[in-house]
């Protein structure tokens, strides 16, 4: 049986732990909080821009637009193909990494024509460590989603589309299923694709409203895309960022469960160990006290 100093070197060094793992789940719920009410903020704005993509689509279906063409003719080994793949900087988050990172794996692997685009330094370490190449990444980007910084990731990728460097853009990270579980999602960023766009199953014969539209119905819908395409990729950034936060303070919980639990065996065997000693040292005292009874004895 280990010692009381040593038994109680170990109780000191876990509460410190809990310490730390208790202020991991107040910051990372405060976080949490921060980034739900911001995205709330912000999402009646992109929900009008998609409910006027979905007006324009169903007055002219047949718009032509190069964020919603086709690639089918395409043979799949000759389509450039992007992928955002959206990591946390920092561990200590349960599987909310792996998850991600193993998704986008698998997706690399079966399109050897891609390039690779990086948020987190998770995701970084992870790639390079595995000598894939990784064409740009975005830093600090996880830490503080803003708008800003989803306008630049945006502005990167569509100018690569547009310049048909990339025909496909994907888009792999954790949305919050619910307040206990988060999954890692894969989505088809670009190019579009109209039928998302159908909110209703109204007949296109049907007379809702009039619209007239200035240049042209083609400008005003590559105006729009634009736009939308920044709401998607901040909507992702934060949607991972607060998985990110909930599965640290899962992880948090859980370790501090841990600890008050280890704390408490620990407790228990502390005081076996100090009952042991105190009887030990009554031991040698009743031997220490017969031993001299009897020298007095024989005097």
């Amino acid at each position: 049986m280990a010692n009381t100093k040593e038994i109680k070197d170990r109780m000191n060094s876990i509460q410190d732990t809990l310490k730390i793992t208790n202020a991991m789940y107040m910051i990372s719920s405060s976080k949490l909080k921060k980034a739900k009410k911001r995205l709330e903020e912000t999402e009646p704005y992109f929900y009008t821009l998609q409910s006027a993509m979905a007006r324009i689509l169903r007055h002219i279906p047949d718009i032509e637009s190069i964020y919603f063409k086709s690639n089918e003719g395409k043979n799949r080994e000759d389509v450039k193909v992007g992928y955002i793949v959206v990591t946390a900087d920092k561990g200590l988050a349960g599987a909310y990494n792996h998850n991600v990172l193993k998704l986008a794996e698998e997706h690399l692997k079966h399109c050897p024509n891609s390039q690779l685009f990086v948020l987190g330094e998770l995701g970084r370490h992870y790639f390079e460590q595995r000598n894939i190449n990784i064409d740009q990444q975005f830093h600090y980007t996880v830490q503080n989603p803003s708008l800003n910084r989803a306008r630049n990731i945006s502005e990167t990728i569509l100018e690569l589309y547009l310049k048909e460097e990339l025909d496909e853009v994907y888009i792999i990270y954790t949305r919050m299923e619910n307040a206990m579980q988060e999954e890692a999602h894969f989505m088809q960023l670009l190019p579009l694709k109209k039928t998302d766009f159908n909110a209703a199953d109204i007949p296109t014969d049907v007379q809702m409203e009039d619209l007239k539209f200035d240049p042209s119905p083609e400008k005003v819908m590559d105006q729009i895309v634009p736009d939308y395409i920044v709401g998607f990729v901040y909507g992702a950034l934060v949607e991972s960022f607060s998985s990110e936060h909930n599965a640290r303070m899962m992880a948090m919980e859980a370790a501090t469960k841990s600890a008050k639990d280890m704390l408490h065996s620990l407790d228990i065997l502390y005081n076996r160990a100090r009952q042991a000693a105190i009887t030990q040292e009554i031991t040698e005292v009743i031997a220490g006290a017969k031993s001299q009874k009897k020298k007095k004895k024989k005097k």
